[in-house]
């Protein structure tokens, strides 16, 4: 198995894990309850999606 001659800088670890964060999501509101939701995903407050319901909620 093939080792590292020499250590890698910091500079050039650095830059390699510049795009290792987490990114946040977008968030679009529901057209039916106007919940805040996550785009192309069924709405978690009433279960709509596309304009009809697809997953059935239990009443909060």
């Amino acid at each position: 198995m093939p080792n590292p001659k020499r250590r890698h800088s910091k500079r050039r670890t650095s830059t390699r894990r510049a795009h290792d964060f987490l990114k946040s999501y977008n968030i679009s509101e529901c057209s039916n309850c106007n919940e805040p939701k996550v785009p192309h995903r069924a709405c978690p407050y009433c279960g709509h999606y596309k304009g009809r319901e697809v997953i059935e909620v239990a009443a909060q």
